[in-house]
């Protein structure tokens, strides 16, 4: 092996754990990849950046602004709004009726945006049915995920993987080409949830489960003002600890401590606490004791304005495993932090010291205007309470009619789709259905760097020949169990490698490999190119998913329980896709 296959495999082993460990983030990694590798002259510099200038990078752009200004506008509710009072009150067909309709939406939608709106509503039908959250927030995220195998423009991985084909000389993936076999693997999959999975999925009670927000258990700061009525009161035999607040410490002059039954309350004390929302709210109306967030300055001139609101930490936020102070929170989103929820923990540091962790959920304060900007942000979701919108706005039409046209002329190829997709994109901008800077920054960035700079990578080890390599690794490890078994092979490796990484990314570093197999057999190499471009889509063993993250506080998941019901119905679609992949792109 020489030394120049020796470097692309160490770095490949080095990004995918680096990816998996998200120290750093992924475009970072991503970047520093194309720097060595142009350094050690593996790539020039037009190779290294070719991917970033790839028509579907445009695409997926484009898709972004779109989707974006749809949600924007409220058309978005408008839909969701209509499925909700339209559902019937049985639980199997609140199910049923839920998979289908997320999995057509998710087909054409960004699956963590639709996940996310669809959580209070589902929330609210779950209380309507007496059904468990537990019984169908697992089967809300899967089917926005499942459901992208439908389309072209369904996932960023189908996008990605249709720029590499293309790049390499191989034919563009088509808007509707996997339509049959994601049409087969979504019935399979709602034909298992229906039966197995729900039977596997937790049924803790609606009243356990904690599934309205406001009921959940923050660690949030309480001040002593000065002439409070607190002053001189013990600790546990005050009217705070009457609001049903657990006392967890106290901090004077800088010191913290755990109070006693002897501990009297001082001005200027700042007790930790831990209670309902509700509970803390109350403290808002009472006299002598405010929330830590409430005494600063910056809120005086706005008192009239501020609002409340839940923000969940998704995966890959560049916010992880950095504390509140770190983050300088208030200066950078004009929000300030009051509470902090972490699902299954109870928090016992200052709120502005505790390190961020994936699904934490943290109560806000700030601007209405904030919130509006927040909601372009990659690094927090913002979870509002439902209110659908039953009344459509003419933009927001306008827009879903730019989408639809781009989808139609792309597909009939009248134009190529990274021009029809500009053009909707384009004309979004133009009727002012979104801003400049919000289409700007509704673009996953980070995403585009991934997806160009893995693509960039494929090149690397091509030029290197670690893919033919790994390719013959591949063939000698299953060539016993013939070309099916080494099909099956590439489909085990991209689901396991979709764990530690992004299913785009995972997709990016086997395909080139799956393709060079498919050439030392002599077989045709778009069966092993759709294989793995659809094993990334189908893998739910765990849930490091976006859409994953959001639904698993709501349902009040544990690890084991996406173990139980992913690992099966991940075992089930791989063997469709083993067997359907070959019938409509035949070996």
């Amino acid at each position: 092996m020489g030394w120049e296959i020796a470097l692309v495999l160490g770095l490949l082993i080095a990004a995918i754990g680096l990816f998996s460990t998200e120290k750093l983030s992924v475009d970072l990694v991503t970047l520093a990849l194309l720097i060595i590798l142009i350094a050690c002259g593996i790539l020039s510099t037009g190779e290294a950046f070719a991917g970033f200038s790839s028509d579907f990078v445009i695409i997926l752009a484009c898709l972004f602004v779109v989707t974006s200004a749809l949600e924007t506008s409220g058309l978005l509710d408008v839909l969701i709004g209509r499925f909700v009072t339209s559902q019937t009150t049985s639980a199997n067909g609140l199910l049923f009726h839920l998979m289908w309709f997320t999995s057509l939406v998710g087909a054409f939608l960004n699956n963590t945006t639709i996940t996310a709106m669809l959580i209070n509503p589902v929330l609210g039908l779950a209380r309507k049915t007496n059904t468990s959250p537990s019984k169908l927030m697992i089967p809300l995220a899967y089917s926005a995920i499942v459901g992208g195998n439908c389309t072209l423009i369904g996932t960023s991985t189908n996008v990605a993987v249709s720029g590499y084909l293309a790049k390499n000389g191989m034919p563009p993936l088509g808007m509707f080409e996997i339509f049959p076999i994601g049409v087969i693997v979504t019935v399979i999959f709602m034909a298992y949830m229906m039966t197995i999975g729900k039977k596997l999925l937790p049924d803790a009670k609606p009243t356990d489960l904690e599934d309205s927000y406001a009921l959940r258990d923050y660690l949030s700061e309480v001040v002593i003002m000065p002439a409070s009525p607190l002053i001189g009161q013990k600790v546990f035999e005050s009217n705070l600890s009457r609001l049903d607040f657990r006392i967890l410490g106290l901090i004077r002059n800088q010191l913290e401590f755990a109070p006693t039954p002897g501990t009297r309350m001082e001005q200027g004390d700042l007790l930790l606490v831990e209670g309902k929302m509700e509970e803390l709210l109350k403290v808002k109306e009472t006299n002598g004791i405010q929330l830590k967030a409430d005494t600063l300055d910056f809120y005086d001139a706005k008192a009239g304005e501020l609002r409340l609101g839940e923000v969940l930490l998704p995966a890959r936020s560049t916010l992880v495993n950095r504390t509140i102070r770190e983050i300088n929170f208030r200066q950078r989103f004009g929000l300030v932090v009051m509470a902090i929820h972490r699902s299954g923990q109870t928090l016992h540091d200052k709120v502005s010291n505790i390190e961020l962790l994936v699904g934490d959920l943290m109560l806000v304060q700030g601007a209405q205007e904030r919130f509006t900007f927040l909601k372009k942000s990659r690094d927090l979701i913002i979870l509002d309470e439902y209110k659908p919108t039953f009344n459509a706005r003419r933009k927001g039409l306008l827009t879903l009619v730019f989408f639809v046209a781009a989808i139609v002329v792309g597909t009939l190829g009248l134009v190529p789709l990274s021009v029809a997709f500009l053009t909707a994109a384009v004309l979004t901008v133009l009727i002012k259905a979104i801003t400049v800077e919000q289409a700007y920054s509704s673009i996953d960035w980070r995403l585009l760097i991934l997806i160009g700079g893995m693509s960039a990578f494929g090149t690397a080890m091509a030029h290197t020949g670690t893919d033919v390599f790994l390719s013959v690794k591949m063939v000698n490890l299953f060539k016993p169990f013939g070309t099916t078994g080494v099909l099956a092979g590439f489909i085990l490796l991209t689901v396991l490698l979709t764990q530690p990484m992004s299913n785009a990314g995972a997709a990016l570093v086997v395909l080139p490999i799956a393709l060079q197999t498919a050439g030392e057999l002599h077989v045709n190499p778009r069966t092993f190119a759709m294989a793995v471009m659809l094993s990334a889509s189908v893998s739910l063993i765990t849930p490091f998913e976006p859409s994953c993250i959001l639904v698993y506080g709501p349902g009040k998941y544990r690890f084991v329980d996406f173990l139980k019901v992913g690992t099966g119905i991940t075992l089930l679609l791989m063997i469709a896709l083993l067997l359907l992949v070959p019938y409509y792109w035949p070996l």
